[in-house]
C-alpha cells in the first residue's frame, strides 16, 4: 500500500519493500493477504505547487508506485467465485470423499487469477475474523501453480516449496514429498487449495496423466476444497480423468465484460480511484465505447491501459488522462486484434 506522507521521499529500500513478489510461498502469500488496498491522499493545489523539486519527485514517484497497483474492481466474476467457493467449502466441510472442485476457465486477461486470489484472501481474512488468536499454527490456504511440462515431482514440489520445505533432492521420491505435504496441511487445518494454470496439465501426454493423478492424491488425502484456473480448461481435461475432474467440479466460464452497465461502471470505479491533479471526472466513462474497443471487454486489458494512461500522464506533466493519451498507450495483443476488428 502507498502510505508515505505526500512530499516524503522514501529511500531505496522502501521501494523494494512496496515490490508486489509472486504469491508462490507461504510468506509471501500471508504478505498479500495482509496487504491493504492502494491509498493516496491527492495534495491541494496550492500544497502541490509549493512542493520543492525533491518533494516534488518524490510526491510523484509515489503516486506513480500507487497506480502501478490502484484497486481491484469487484467485477461479477470475483463476486460469483467468492459466492460459489464459500458455498463449496461449506459443502465439502464433513465430506470424506469426492469433494466438490470449482475450475475457473477461459481466456487470458480475464480476470481468472485475480478471482482465484481474491476468494483465498477473503477466505482466510473470513477466517481470521472467526478465530482471533488461533491462526498462528494454520495455513488455511494454499497457492500453487501448475507446472509447466510438469511431472508429479514437479508439482509435489511446488506445494513443499510454497511450505517452505528445504529444496527437494533426488534421493526424496515423489511420494516422501507428497506425503510430507499432505501431513503438514492436514495438521495446518488447510480449506482451500488454489491451483492456477491448470491448462499446463496435458492429458495426451503420458507425463500430464502421471500428473493428474498425482493431483488426484492430493484431493483425495486433503480435506480441503480445490479450485483450479486456466485457458480453456474443459476442453484440456479429456478422456477418463477428465472426465473425472469435471464430474466433480462446478465450472465458472470467463471472458470479455458486454458493453453495458457492468462495464461503464467498472469504468467509474477506476476512474474515482485516479490521483491526477488536472482530470476532469468523467471523461473516461464518456470515453466507454472507446474503451470496450480498445482493450475488447477484457478487464486486465482495461486495468493496464487506465493505469499506464495515469503513469505517463504524471511523466509528462499532463496530469489528465485525455483520448488522445490513451491513443499512444499499448495494450496486449490479443485486445489490440480485438479492439481493431470491433472498430
Amino acid at each position: 500500500m502507498v502510505s508515505t506522507p505526500a512530499g516524503e521521499p522514501d529511500d531505496e529500500s522502501d521501494f523494494d519493500l512496496d515490490r508486489r513478489e509472486p504469491t508462490m510461498t507461504l510468506a509471501r502469500w500471508r504478505r498479500f493477504v495482509d496487504t491493504q488496498p492502494a491509498a493516496f491522499t491527492l495534495l491541494s493545489d496550492q500544497q502541490w505547487m509549493d512542493l520543492d523539486d525533491e518533494q516534488h519527485d518524490a510526491y510523484d514517484e509515489n503516486r506513480i508506485s500507487y497506480h502501478s497497483e490502484m484497486i481491484v474492481v469487484a467485477t461479477s466474476l470475483v463476486r460469483q467465485v467468492a459466492r460459489q467457493g464459500r458455498l463449496l467449502t461449506m459443502l465439502n466441510r464433513r465430506e470424506i470423499s469426492a469433494r466438490r472442485m470449482m475450475i475457473l476457465s477461459g481466456l487470458q486477461t480475464t480476470g481468472k487469477t485475480t478471482a482465484l486470489k481474491q476468494l483465498g484472501r477473503m477466505h482466510e481474512l473470513r477466517l481470521r475474523e472467526r478465530q482471533p488468536g488461533r491462526m498462528s499454527d494454520r495455513i488455511p490456504v494454499v497457492y500453487v501453480s501448475t507446472p509447466p511440462k510438469g511431472s508429479p515431482r514437479k508439482l509435489a514440489a511446488e506445494f513443499a516449496r510454497f511450505l517452505g520445505l528445504p529444496p527437494v533432492k533426488r534421493i526424496y521420491n515423489t511420494t516422501d514429498i507428497t506425503d510430507a505435504v499432505c501431513e503438514i496441511l492436514i495438521k495446518a487445518k488447510v480449506e482451500l487449495v488454489l491451483v492456477d494454470e491448470i491448462h499446463n496439465l496435458n492429458l495426451a501426454t503420458a507425463a500430464g496423466e502421471d500428473m493428474s493423478d498425482h493431483l488426484k492424491y492430493f484431493t483425495e488425502h486433503l480435506p480441503a476444497t480445490f479450485v483450479y484456473a486456466g485457458i480453456d480448461v474443459p476442453r484440456r481435461l479429456s478422456g477418463v480423468r477428465g472426465a473425472q475432474i469435471l464430474g466433480r467440479s462446478v465450472v465458472i466460464n470467463t471472458g470479455p465484460i458486454p458493453y453495458g452497465d457492468e462495464w461503464k461502471a467498472m469504468i467509474t470505479t477506476l476512474e474515482d480511484a485516479l490521483r491526477l491533479h488536472r482530470h476532469k471526472d468523467g471523461t473516461l466513462l464518456r470515453n466507454a465505447k472507446y474503451l470496450h474497443q480498445r482493450t475488447g471487454g477484457m478487464i486486465g486489458s482495461l486495468s493496464h491501459l487506465v493505469r499506464a494512461s495515469a503513469q505517463t500522464a504524471i511523466l509528462e506533466g499532463q496530469e489528465a488522462i485525455t483520448r488522445k493519451l490513451m491513443d499512444t498507450i499499448p495494450v496486449d495483443y490479443i485486445a489490440e486484434s480485438d479492439g481493431d476488428t470491433a472498430a
